[in-house]
């Protein structure tokens, strides 16, 4: 999910916090409670300082590490002994309860997301995403600042956040069997698919697709249970030439063909400089792929330029490469 989400989360899940006895008997526990799962909502998300680098090892490392199994239990025992240095009297072991519950709530809500954790690691660096809900979900974040205003107005919190995570359970479900109803019907379309990706939107009744069977390749959308093809591509297998091999060994193609799933590729040929580009097919918008990875190389092959990352237009990409004379 987004920051913004994970912060309401991590709000929401304090109020729930004061059903337990133990943290509503003491307000050193009730307030190191509340600090504990505002941060460890966060805390899996400190990799995105890695975008400060580059697009490249942001991309190949977000949701990675800092999400996987191991962390998942590292991090309430740093945030719990940094917490219980300021409020001693709180109770140590609840404090740590609450603050895994608020870790494992971030990680486990990011899987049903299109871009998906590697949550499986150490033992599989493979992408769990479901893709159920998008990454900023407007009906979860205003139940929760719906939720966060009648905390204020003088609600029970714990009580009010119990209700509300019940309806969020009811529409993670409902989700679910909306994107099982569309997996089915692009089936019928294609029945000779040999891999399909539907990937939610910011509208409850609109979902991306993308799917492949042995020689082309498909994109679409669903809207209302209707599905429609867009656009449709010959699937060429990515040739092991030299000018695409040397592309492999770039940082930020490399990158990109760790992440995507699906993808055509593009080889252009100019007078001093040979392009190569990947483009992902599961974020189609207004046309427009945006997702891409883009390298340029001399005669030599030696990278002049690489980009990866969104792009919304040629012009920007060609400003992000900063293309060479002719």
């Amino acid at each position: 999910m987004d920051t913004g989400t994970h912060v309401v989360m991590g709000i929401a899940l304090g109020g729930l916090a004061t059903l337990d006895p133990v943290v509503a008997a003491s307000s050193a526990t009730t307030t190191s409670v509340f600090i504990g799962t505002i941060v460890g909502s966060q805390i899996p998300d400190i990799d995105t300082v890695l975008k400060l680098r580059n697009n490249a090892i942001y991309i190949r490392n977000h949701r990675g590490v800092t999400h996987s199994i191991p962390a998942v239990f590292i991090w309430p025992l740093l945030i719990t002994a940094v917490v219980y240095f300021l409020f001693p009297e709180a109770n140590i072991l609840h404090l740590w309860a609450w603050t895994f519950a608020a870790v494992f709530i971030h990680v486990f809500v990011d899987i049903f997301n299109a871009y998906g954790t590697q949550a499986l690691r150490p033992f599989t660096s493979k992408w769990v995403a479901l893709g159920v809900i998008n990454t900023f979900d407007p009906f979860i974040f205003t139940i929760h600042v719906v939720g966060i205003i009648i905390w204020a107005l003088g609600a029970n919190p714990g009580y009010t956040f119990l209700i509300m995570y019940v309806i969020i359970f009811g529409y993670y479900i409902k989700r679910y069997q909306a994107k099982k109803s569309v997996l089915a019907e692009v089936r019928k379309l294609i029945p000779d698919a040999t891999d399909i990706i539907i990937a939610p939107t910011l509208r409850f009744h609109q979902w991306r697709i993308a799917a492949m069977n042995e020689n082309t390749f498909f994109v679409g959308r669903a809207e209302n249970g209707e599905v429609n093809i867009l656009d449709r591509f010959r699937r060429v297998p990515v040739p092991k030439t030299p000018v695409i091999e040397a592309a492999k060994k770039d940082e930020n193609i490399s990158a990109f063909l760790s992440f995507s799933p699906v993808y055509r590729w593009e080889v252009d040929e100019y007078d001093n400089y040979y392009e190569v580009r990947f483009i992902d097919l599961r974020y189609r918008s207004n046309g427009h792929y945006p997702f891409v990875a883009v390298v340029q190389l001399d005669r030599d092959l030696k990278v002049i330029n690489s980009y990866t990352g969104w792009v919304y237009s040629e012009k920007k990409l060609r400003k992000k490469l900063r293309i060479i004379p002719g």
